[in-house]
């Protein structure tokens, strides 16, 4: 998720169109994965867990299965990430691995927004601490642009070409109150030439 906006945001997804991808993303997964039996979803906090959680419930409709029996954790990168000493100190999140662990399993990273790819480098390397999958896969729920690193999503709710200038918001229901995706200006300084 990228900074605050200071000019009012436009929504560019609502509640019904964010069920809507996620459910054609579940229906990639199972289809690349050939029925997902041995996926693993791991969700990047904090609304990439929201995230990976309401596609494990979509993969256990859509594949038949018992609610809880797709795999689903959170993988967070907080000590990984390479622009720790240029924040301020984040809270560390929670890693929850799924009982039967990664080793020869088809991971799916699940995050919010793609941008610069970082998060999800650094994703990579937490994983590598964990286990040995089979291979990785990431799922997005809008991909930005704006890559720094040679990183693709597998599976992308929405493709949204933005400028360096705009933000763009994920609101979550757990987290916001409601769903939506929201496109805006970042906030300017007089450091920046305005």
């Amino acid at each position: 998720m990228d900074a605050h906006t200071s000019s009012p945001a436009r929504s560019v997804l609502e509640a019904p169109d964010i069920a809507r991808v996620l459910t054609r993303i579940a229906h990639e997964i199972v289809e690349r994965a050939k029925g997902a039996d041995d996926v693993v979803l791991l969700g990047i906090p904090t609304r990439g867990v929201h995230l990976a959680r309401r596609l494990a419930a979509r993969l256990e409709e859509i594949t038949d299965r018992a609610p809880g029996e797709v795999p689903v954790g959170s993988l967070d990168i907080t000590m990984y990430r390479d622009d720790l000493r240029l924040r301020p100190a984040r809270a560390l999140a929670r890693t929850e691995i799924p009982g039967d662990g990664v080793d020869g399993r088809l991971v799916i990273l699940v995050d919010d927004v793609l941008f610069s790819g970082r998060t999800i480098r650094a994703a990579l390397d937490a994983l590598g601490d964990i286990g040995r999958p089979r291979a990785v896969q990431l799922a997005v729920l809008v991909d930005r642009g704006h890559r720094e690193l040679p990183i693709r999503a597998d599976y992308v709710g929405k493709n949204l070409p933005t400028s360096l200038r705009e933000t763009v918001k994920v609101q979550l229901t757990e987290e916001d109150g409601r769903d939506s995706v929201l496109l805006g200006q970042r906030e300017t300084t007089p450091a920046d030439g305005q």
